[in-house]
């Protein structure tokens, strides 16, 4: 028996513990589903911060770093969303400046940002809706990158996978409701 599995279960599954509290202080006050247009931003772009930098083990420092931004902006009274997508240049030019190919995670912080865009400038309701199929997708992405142990840590990325359909539902029920 491996020391994997001699762990007690739960110790083993931190990441989705962490996420389902995350899921839970985020939703608790959630007003409309585009507020959380911001997370779209934040997850492409740990894994194009992780991706230029050529090294899972930043996602986590990366993971916290969007948080501060998101925090610093909101209290600023600036939006976040643009904030991020705008300090994702800056990442991919140091990409290119080290060799490092990011074309995926460029391209996916393209359509990911651009989700989180668009759900800013529809209808309220239609951009919750928009943030939730985004949400939906990063999931998604999240698990290729959980199965296929690349770009990120597999802690952040099961992490995410749980935070991101926890947060698209609470969208979904939010606008149902």
């Amino acid at each position: 028996m491996t020391t994997l599995t001699r762990q007690w279960a739960p110790a083993r599954r931190w990441p989705t513990l962490a996420a389902i509290a995350f899921a839970a202080l985020t939703a608790h006050d959630l007003a409309t589903g585009v507020d959380l247009a911001q997370i779209i931003a934040a997850s492409a772009m740990i894994y194009l911060g992780a991706a230029a930098l050529g090294r899972q083990s930043v996602a986590w420092p990366l993971f916290f770093g969007t948080f501060i931004i998101i925090t610093v902006a909101k209290i600023a009274g600036l939006d976040s969303t643009a904030v991020l997508l705008v300090l994702a240049v800056p990442v991919a030019v140091y990409a290119v400046i080290k060799h490092r190919d990011i074309t995926v995670q460029g391209l996916a912080m393209l359509a990911f940002g651009a989700v989180a865009l668009t759900a800013l400038v529809v209808n309220e309701q239609l951009g919750a809706y928009l943030v939730a199929a985004g949400l939906l997708g990063h999931t998604a992405w999240d698990i290729y990158h959980l199965r296929a142990n690349r770009v990120v840590s597999q802690s952040l990325a099961e992490f995410c996978a749980v935070l991101d359909t926890l947060l698209a539902l609470a969208v979904i029920v939010t606008e149902l409701t």
